[in-house]
């Protein structure tokens, strides 16, 4: 089913992510971790429909926002990172997935494990546990290319101080700040050692990104002792889009 959402809000994350917001007067609601077909159809009639994660935390305002990044050869993300205004209407098919979710009911220690924009349905993570009041602890490792390439970062830097429970940990690939304690580079045995959740504490392990990244991750969390049934992993296409 198809639904009719109007822009309501803009909201640049980098130069190259942008957050749109839009209201749906007649959206079911969504969990944590769920995504959404957007279609765009152009004037000759061809129309395209790609996948965005909902960045948003469940409310009653029926709002859902996605966190789009720019892609060199897209056909979709040009047009939303750049051209999309407030007022403009998309079509949307959703709320989908089922597996990949964080329900409020959860009360077990929860490890997030991102790759680039694979943070956007983690944050509809820690934003629900925060909406809901939920006590399960979370830990968030964050692997980005570079500082400015960091999505949501107020409020990622405000987190530890608005609740110690929830940790942010970056792993830099290409560039990092002056000064940070690790080189960069990508993910490895001893980082998950020293950032993730011991095994022993059975933490439900949420991973997204790009297929490779979220395939090394899980052998690294397996090889670390997590229950491999007890890592879930939502795989991004070699475009970064869902697939």
């Amino acid at each position: 089913m198809w639904r009719v959402g109007t822009v309501v809000a803009l909201h640049d994350e980098t130069p190259t992510a942008r957050t749109i917001t839009l209201e749906i007067p007649d959206w079911p609601g969504h969990v944590a971790g769920q995504h959404v077909d957007v279609r765009l159809t152009a004037a000759d009639g061809y129309s395209a429909v790609r996948s965005y994660s909902i960045a948003s935390a469940p409310n009653s305002e029926r709002r859902v926002a996605l966190t789009v990044e720019r892609l060199p050869n897209g056909e979709v993300s040009p047009y939303l990172t750049q051209e999309v205004a407030v007022s403009d209407r998309l079509e949307l098919r959703g709320p989908i997935g089922g597996w990949f979710v964080w329900r409020t009911q959860q009360t077990e220690p929860i490890q997030l494990v991102a790759g680039g924009s694979g943070l956007v349905p983690l944050m509809a993570m820690i934003r629900s546990r925060a909406a809901a009041g939920t006590i399960a602890p979370f830990r968030l490792l964050y692997s980005v290319r570079e500082p400015g390439a960091v999505l949501y970062r107020n409020e990622l830097q405000a987190l530890p101080d608005l609740d110690p429970s929830v940790t942010v940990t970056y792993a830099y690939t290409r560039a990092a700040p002056k000064d940070w304690p690790r080189r960069p580079g990508r993910i490895d045995a001893a980082l998950i050692a020293h950032t993730t959740w011991p095994s022993n504490l059975f933490p439900t392990c949420y991973v997204c990104g790009p297929t490779s990244f979220v395939e090394s991750v899980s052998d690294l969390l397996t090889a670390s002792g997590n229950d491999p049934d007890k890592i879930r992993t939502e795989r991004f296409g070699p475009t970064g889009e869902r697939q």
